[in-house]
């Protein structure tokens, strides 16, 4: 090898070391690896779902009461989440929401394939994944100020965790698609409930130190008000929340809608579904 060559391949090596600098922390190694398994069976559920609820239905509105009773209970107690995620021990919450989940998919896989499976079961069970998925969110975000010590590498594990989250929205629908097509909804719903088992085990095999909990005796009403005053008086985070909000209720929705799209527009197939949903987990990977 030449000596530009060398110097190349030294670069390359260094750049990597640099992006991927937060694998330096054995529990961040763990959990990366155990909740990316865990997110591509999350999201080879999400894509059944709705595949299954157009099936069983053929009608766009379910489509969107179901999408509205798994977002529903996250947007009304994230906020009570996050300050109970402040008040309690962050590590033993997500453990708990984690395997609460887990029951979830099992009970939608043992429903499926005992050929009980009901619109009303799916509606329960999506207002359940919400109710965990609240209080899931803010413990495994803020979960890794504990799992990286150094706070200057807590940017490049943040940008990992993006990584992961749009690596799976890729994988996870496009193999739910040939699945779909292949072997039906339910193989979705037990890789999802398998999926769990990795991600559990990478937490259980942790070493983590207690966190500082903060148990002020203040009223939660009272830390709910202090950090709504927070985010809509700092302009940058009021900022942000509303151009969040302004995307997540004029654009997303286009997901909801999805299955009757790749159906009757496109004159597709569950793969069709399942690749269109994964091209926005490309795109999203890609920026």
């Amino acid at each position: 090898m030449s000596v530009t060559g060398m110097e190349n391949y030294i670069d390359k090596t260094a750049g990597l070391k640099l992006i991927f600098r937060s694998f330096k922390y054995k529990n961040y190694r763990l959990f990366f690896g155990g909740q990316g398994i865990s997110l591509i069976g999350t999201w080879m559920q999400r894509i059944a779902m709705p595949w299954l609820v157009y099936h069983m239905t053929g009608s766009a509105l379910l489509l969107g009461v179901v999408s509205f009773a798994g977002q529903v209970p996250t947007f009304l107690l994230a906020p009570v989440a996050g300050v109970l995620t402040d008040r309690w021990n962050r590590y033993y919450l997500l453990i708990a929401a984690q395997v609460l989940a887990m029951i979830q998919a099992v009970v939608f896989t043992i429903l499926f394939y005992a050929d009980v499976l009901q619109m009303w079961h799916i509606f329960i069970l999506s207002v359940v994944w919400g109710i965990f998925n609240a209080f899931d969110v803010p413990s495994r975000h803020s979960f890794v100020v504990d799992m990286v010590l150094e706070k200057e590498d807590l940017g490049n594990a943040i940008a990992l965790n993006s990584l992961m989250f749009n690596g799976a929205r890729l994988i996870g629908p496009s193999i739910a698609g040939i699945m779909l097509a292949t072997a039906g909804e339910g193989i979705c719903f037990l890789i999802n409930s398998i999926s769990y088992v990795f991600v559990i085990g990478s937490l259980l095999i942790m070493k983590v130190n207690k966190p500082e909990l903060h148990r002020t005796g203040t009223p939660i009403i009272t830390e709910l008000k202090d950090g709504f005053r927070y985010a809509f008086g700092f302009p940058p985070i009021k900022h942000i929340i509303l151009l969040l909000s302004v995307v997540s209720i004029m654009s997303m929705p286009y997901a909801v809608l999805m299955p009757v799209f790749a159906k009757e527009i496109l004159q597709g197939d569950s793969t069709t579904f399942g690749f269109l949903m994964g091209a926005a987990g490309l795109g999203a990977l890609a920026g």
